[in-house]
């Protein structure tokens, strides 16, 4: 039974707490995320991560135990009760390690619950955009000294533009002609984006941006907001790895910015969202303003583009292939993302200036 098998794996843990229940928390779709209700508070929030995305578990969990022990440190001034709400707390095993591994090849992790806290899957007004912005901006300003090159990176190549137009150019090479002849708009217009989405790539190797520490899932699901919509703290800490400020303001802007559903068909009603721009970016450079350099600020509207491109191209490149990287529920699922994404880019592009 789940129930059992909770209850052991919860009692590794170095705890002084007795299991009373769970319940399935539905954020993210990766990995297995429980509440452990217990007879005494806090509660706490048991993962196990999934080993099939993740090829080095606990890379990935050392990666962001020690960012959240660096975010600690920072904060040490803080209450030790406000502290807790705003920095993730990871619980060790017994034995001391920071996961506990099964002998089917399982890792899981646990945090403290951080109580009296929400979370928004959109955007539905400015004060949550800008609160979205301060609290990201604040991430990455207080991590702007960790030293990058000792985090593990857990997705190799995630944000890379050449790897990216490399899977699509084999795509090509597979895609049946229907779906080249379905495809044939957007197909052409990776090509003429060529260039422009090299930029950032070319400034991040040539050491002109810095590499820095970045979350690399910055969707306004992964900020933690207090009863009154003021930002909390930063979660879903997985994906946290070496890049570049652009990845992460650009992958908030994609997903914020976006008037319709991912997947909306009815084009005419995806558009990009200035106002919700403009108040996201307000909050962001509150907070990261003093830690960017002039050329990352002069940047930060380009990194919106590309993180809108990269998922375009990848949406394209999984429908050429057919479809075996994303989940679909209907055969031209694929091509409407990234459809949905082109036409992201040509409203932003109308409004980039």
């Amino acid at each position: 039974m789940i129930i059992e098998r909770l209850k052991f794996i919860f009692n590794q843990f170095e705890h002084s707490s007795e299991f009373l229940s769970y319940e399935v928390l539905a954020s993210g779709h990766i990995n297995d995320t429980y509440l452990i209700r217990t007879t005494q508070k806090p509660y706490f929030v048991l993962q196990r991560v999934n080993h099939s995305v993740f090829k080095d578990v606990p890379g990935l969990i050392t990666n962001k135990v020690n960012v959240s022990k660096h975010l600690q440190k920072k904060l040490a001034y803080l209450p030790e009760s406000e502290l807790k709400r705003r920095v993730l707390s990871f619980v060790k095993i017994k034995k001391g390690e920071s996961y506990y591994f099964e002998h089917d090849g399982n890792y899981w992790n646990m945090m403290v619950f951080i109580a009296d806290s929400t979370t928004f899957e959109t955007v539905k007004n400015e004060e949550i955009a800008y609160e979205g912005g301060k609290l990201f901006g604040y991430f990455l300003n207080l991590t702007s000294d960790f030293d990058a090159a000792k985090l593990t990176e857990v997705i190799p190549k995630f944000h890379d533009m050449s790897f990216r137009f490399s899977q699509f150019e084999d795509a090509l090479k597979v895609a049946t002609a229907g779906r080249l002849k379905q495809g044939k708009k957007y197909i052409a217009q990776v090509g003429s984006l060529r260039e422009e989405m090299h930029i950032l790539q070319r400034l991040k190797e040539s050491g002109e941006i810095k590499l820095r520490v970045t979350h690399n899932d910055t969707k306004i699901s992964n900020a933690l907001f207090d009863l009154n919509n003021k930002g909390l703290c930063v979660i879903d800490t997985d994906t946290v790895m070496p890049g570049i400020v652009h990845y992460d303001f650009g992958d908030a802007i994609r997903t914020i910015c976006n008037t319709a559903a991912e997947d909306e068909k009815n084009l005419e009603l995806v558009n990009f969202n200035q106002v919700y721009y403009k108040a996201y970016v307000k909050g962001f450079l509150e907070e990261m303003k003093s830690a960017l350099s002039p050329i990352e600020i002069k940047h930060l509207p380009l990194g919106a583009k590309t993180m809108i491109f990269i998922m375009a191209i990848r949406f394209l490149t999984d429908f050429l292939n057919g479809d075996i990287y994303y989940k679909i529920d209907y055969p031209e699922h694929n091509l409407d993302r990234a459809k949905n994404q082109f036409k992201l880019i040509e409203s932003l592009s109308e409004k980039f200036e």
